[in-house]
């Protein structure tokens, strides 16, 4: 079997693992008030280069995302995103369901991605001060977007100072953000903070860790809000210095960054085979570890039986997802068996 249905599939990295038993020895003082989480914080503000940001462990992409984005909006409040985000699509309401009934609005854009004309129109568009309407309170960008396309660090300054103009809190949901941060080049404060992020989900467990993910808020006031929203939310862990413990090693030495170039750059080599052979069409730019296919439908079926694991959005349309544990071999035998399904009788 060759994985490339999720990231989520992949197993955890070694060195987390290992992070993980170091941390169980020993007893701990629970509820975060442990020295590893203590030292957590110290990790996150070296990283992202930010000295008053405060980290919450949490224990999925989901309450880090509906958890951040309801300590930055008032139940009337309106979360503009792009159509495709995984709070809109993938999360079940949480965020309306913690933001005490907050709507998500979408703001189309090419490549998944929000065009700042179109946000400048949404706002524009608001009947500001009228009850009747849910007032918008949150800009959410998702890097990378589900589509797998990512934004320039610059493109996300222009969008969260048209947010700013109204008054907006910023939100980056970065389940994949390692993946982002290491396609483009650039550092975690750049992609953040410094282009106008208030708070963030932090994704780990898709880059090889165990029901570890954060939230991380460079914003006092959301800072101290999600101090009660964790908890009220039932995410602060009576043994949180196991994920404390994941997180840490996770950023620590690049660890997370190279995991992440492992997956990138594995999609890249299998993008590339794939949009070589004749009668496949990649939907989407490849900018991480994410690639959209279109093929026909008995192709697909074909590459399927012989092993190669990926999700059917369609009848001919696929996605393909590498991970830190997707290797050269696996790639080179999936692109092997595209190939044949495509030339074969």
């Amino acid at each position: 079997m060759i994985e490339l249905r999720s990231d989520n599939a992949a197993g955890v990295a070694p060195e987390v693992l290992a992070a993980v038993q170091e941390a169980n020895t020993g007893s701990a003082l629970a509820y975060g008030g442990d020295d590893l989480t203590a030292h957590l914080h110290d990790v996150v503000r070296d990283v992202f280069e930010h000295p008053t940001a405060r980290v919450f462990p949490v224990t999925s992409g989901t309450a880090a995302n509906s958890l951040a984005i309801s300590a930055a909006t008032p139940p009337w409040g309106a979360v503009l995103c792009h159509p495709s985000a995984h709070i809109i699509t993938a999360e079940g309401g949480a965020t309306s369901l913690f933001g005490g009934g907050a709507v998500m609005q979408g703001v189309a854009g090419a490549h998944a991605l929000i065009d700042p004309d179109n946000l400048r129109s949404a706002l524009d568009g608001v009947r500001w001060g009228d009850p009747h309407e849910s007032q918008p309170s949150v800009l959410s960008l998702t890097v990378p977007s589900d589509f797998g396309t990512v934004y320039q660090p610059d493109e996300i300054k222009v969008l969260t100072a048209i947010a700013r103009e109204r008054g907006l809190k910023v939100h980056l949901d970065g389940a994949r953000v390692a993946n982002a941060v290491a396609a483009l080049g650039c550092t975690p404060a750049d992609l953040t903070w410094r282009a106008g992020v208030d708070v963030m989900a932090l994704g780990a467990t898709k880059n090889g860790a165990l029901s570890a993910e954060a939230i991380v808020a460079f914003d006092e006031e959301i800072a101290d809000e999600l101090v009660y929203r964790t908890k009220r939310a039932g995410h602060v862990t009576s043994k949180m210095r196991f994920q404390s413990a994941q997180l840490a090693a996770y950023l620590t030495d690049g660890l997370w960054l190279r995991l992440a170039a492992n997956s990138n750059e594995r999609m890249a080599t299998l993008a590339a085979e794939l949009g070589a052979i004749d009668g496949v069409r990649l939907v989407e730019r490849v900018d991480v570890n994410m690639a959209f296919a279109e093929l026909p439908a008995a192709a697909i079926d074909v590459v399927t039986d012989a092993g190669v694991c990926f999700y059917r959005n369609g009848p001919s349309d696929i996605r393909l997802v590498t991970s830190w544990q997707t290797t050269a071999e696996d790639v080179a035998q999936a692109a092997a068996l595209f190939r044949a399904a495509m030339t074969s009788p």
